[in-house]
């Protein structure tokens, strides 16, 4: 009589439930990433002068400059304010999805293979 389950020569575990519970987490992961790329992260430098918004999939979406800050002299300072508000924004993004994937694979970190 064969065995039930399994793999010939005694190969433990069921690997139809294996298969479903990777099915379902890949599942998981697919919606947790769609959830990501559409929510909104925004970030400010020089004390609010500079604003920038962008989405999970790292599109900036929109970049407010108050008049102050557009000095015709100093464009340096403009451009420096503009890209430390896209990277702190950058930053909140990076940091929203390793915590999501890191709940979603239980910190696992890596496989050591």
């Amino acid at each position: 009589m064969a065995k039930r389950g399994g793999f010939p020569g005694g190969m433990p575990g069921n690997m139809n439930n294996l298969m479903k519970q990777a099915q379902r987490m890949q599942r998981q992961i697919e919606e947790q990433a769609k959830a990501l790329e559409e929510k909104e992260y925004s970030a400010q430098s020089g004390g609010g002068a500079v604003s920038v918004t962008m989405n999970g999939k790292r599109e900036v979406l929109n970049l407010t400059l108050t008049p102050e800050v557009v000095d015709p002299e100093d464009i340096e300072m403009l451009q420096d304010l503009i890209v430390a508000a896209m990277n702190e924004a950058l930053r909140q993004v990076e940091d929203d999805a390793n915590a999501v994937m890191g709940k979603m694979t239980g910190g696992m970190g890596g496989f050591p293979f």
